[in-house]
């Protein structure tokens, strides 16, 4: 599979905040002048890079800047990052909506976008004449498309309301339609932003079997964006991370989404040093806190069902020979306890524990389902009674458990009941 379908090569592009109409005739003379010298366009030396976390002063932005990188046939890539990375920018001008302000990008093959709600569709033609539309922009004549209606509608589900224009849809009707034109007219190229966010999860499920068999059956390419790092894992091969619109990673998926969520966590070693809100004599203390995944990468969000490593680093000043009893809680918002380790129960004993060191709990799979929830350390020597309780944090760290199909059935675990949890202590 090295046939090449996309080449990006040191591609940019840069935009003016704020204006809709054109440059001045100073400003576009002085653009001509400086193409027609084969000098550097004069609104490159001034763009800032889109970074909005700080505060900048200029009129002209990078929304990407050198981005390179190249699809193989049959390949679906997942494209990530926050809000405003540049996502959306570069598959724009994949389709063409848009051209870039530098360098190039080679396709081969006919493309199929979903970039938005309604993307291609006319509002005042019904559904049955803008598949026929979109079918003829793609290329097609009317009897290969004619021999996919069926197959379209079936997919979409809207048989009923095929002859109804699409301006009186609701945003979910405009997405089955949309996606069933997009991945059913013979693309050789399907690009699928964010949208599939509006379906339910049935429907998620059966786009996400679709594009998986364009790909694997068909041999077709697909790029897909996405905030569900659980879709992307699940589906894509390789992962393209996005940041302030440069490319900060591109390879395997598995290590593209664990760096995009250790990234989401602006402090990666959560000191307890100087934590005053704990309980305890003080002869032992959880001095830090690090959630780990399974490339034992930091992060604050774990996706439900995966691995999860936590290493809770401590210092003691007696001699550890006791029966120490450590305690890990996972607690919703409520402050309810949703899931509880503690080595006594579980049998666990240390042993060689020196002054300072670290403590491991490893969790095979975290069932837990998707929201935010606290963690409490707990520490004491041979019973839990109040004189015997070395440290005690209520609110260690925080960590987002996003949705997860570790059922295996295709849908998100967003709702559902609270998993039995397995897990492991080892120092």
């Amino acid at each position: 599979m090295n046939n090449k379908v996309i080449l990006v090569e040191d591609l940019s592009k840069l935009y003016r905040l704020g204006i809709i109409t054109s440059k001045t005739l100073s400003q576009d003379f002085s653009r001509f002048w400086s193409k027609l010298l084969k000098n550097e366009n004069p609104d490159f030396k001034i763009g800032e890079l889109n970074d909005r976390t700080i505060k900048g002063n200029g009129q002209y932005v990078w929304a990407l800047k050198e981005i390179n990188f190249d699809v193989n046939e049959g390949e679906i890539i997942g494209i990530i990052g926050k809000n405003g990375a540049g996502k959306s920018t570069l598959l724009k001008i994949l389709s063409r909506v848009t051209t870039p302000s530098t360098g190039s990008v080679k396709i081969k093959g006919k493309v199929a976008s979903l970039l938005e709600v309604g993307t291609g569709f006319h509002q005042e033609l019904t559904g049955r004449e803008n598949i026929f539309l979109n079918g003829s922009i793609l290329g097609m004549t009317r009897n290969e498309i004619k021999g996919k209606f069926d197959e379209i509608v079936e997919f979409s589900g809207i048989g009923r309301y095929i002859d109804t224009p699409v301006k009186r849809y609701s945003s979910g009707m405009y997405v089955r339609l949309a996606f069933g034109v997009a991945a059913h007219l013979d693309p050789e190229i399907l690009i699928v932003d964010e949208v599939l966010a509006v379906g339910d999860a049935e429907f998620q499920k059966k786009c996400i079997g679709k594009m998986q068999d364009v790909s694997l059956k068909e041999g077709r390419t697909v790029l897909f964006v996405s905030h569900n790092m659980s879709a992307v894992k699940n589906l894509c091969s390789r992962g393209i991370i996005l940041e302030h619109g440069r490319i900060v990673y591109k390879g395997d998926i598995s290590s593209a989404v664990s760096k995009y969520l250790s990234s989401n966590n602006g402090d990666t070693g959560l000191s307890l040093k100087e934590r005053t809100d704990r309980s305890g004599n003080e002869n032992f203390r959880f001095t830090e806190l690090n959630l780990l995944d399974s490339n034992n990468e930091n992060l604050s969000q774990i996706i439900s069902g995966e691995p999860l490593l936590i290493e809770m680093k401590y210092s003691s000043e007696i001699k550890l020979s006791g029966n120490l009893i450590i305690a890990l809680s996972f607690l919703d918002g409520y402050g309810n306890i949703k899931a509880s380790f503690i080595t006594d129960e579980m049998g666990v004993r240390f042993l060689n524990l020196k002054e300072n060191g670290s403590i491991y709990l490893k969790i095979p799979n975290l069932m837990l389902r998707a929201d935010n929830y606290s963690i409490r350390l707990f520490a004491s020597l041979n019973d839990t009674s109040a004189e015997n309780i070395l440290d005690s944090i209520e609110n260690a760290v925080n960590i987002q458990i996003l949705p997860g199909d570790y059922w295996k059935t295709g849908k998100q675990n967003r709702s559902g009941s609270y998993g039995l949890i397995d897990g492991e202590f080892y120092n």
